[in-house]
């Protein structure tokens, strides 16, 4: 077989590979993303599915359960629709009442329990707009 033949083949080949792998990489980081929702998504959430949960914590809703974990109320961003929640794992030190949070876990009898070490909590940004006074 003639060598430029030979060339063309194998960077059709090896271009072929590179989209492919391309291809199922975003495939792949899109499929496993999950949208994390607001308690006032999760009334009607089905028992032992795994979610992740956004919102404020409430404000005067935190209790420490000794060296097992904590218990508190989320509250939807822009909302007063809350859901209790209990968590066992670390808690971040920024963690406090009014403070957005990200946490995975299932909804069992309208509590959601949170996953150990899966608690992040956001915290405000410098940039974000100011209350005008």
């Amino acid at each position: 077989m003639d060598p430029s033949r030979k060339r063309k083949i194998r960077l059709v080949v090896a271009l072929s590979f590179a989209v492919l792998l391309a291809t199922g990489l975003v495939y792949t980081s899109f499929n496993a993303s999950s949208e994390a929702r607001q308690p006032s998504e999760l009334k009607d959430a089905v028992p032992g599915q795994r979610y992740e949960m956004t919102g404020k914590v409430v404000n005067g809703s935190i209790v420490e359960r000794g060296e097992s974990g904590i218990e508190f109320r989320v509250r939807d961003r822009k909302g007063a629709e809350s859901i209790p929640v209990t968590y066992d794992g670390v808690v971040p030190d920024p963690f406090r009442d009014g403070r957005e949070i990200i946490i995975k876990g299932t909804v069992a009898n309208g509590v959601f329990v949170g996953e150990p070490d899966t608690l992040v909590t956001k915290c405000p940004s410098k940039f974000s707009e100011k209350k005008n006074k």
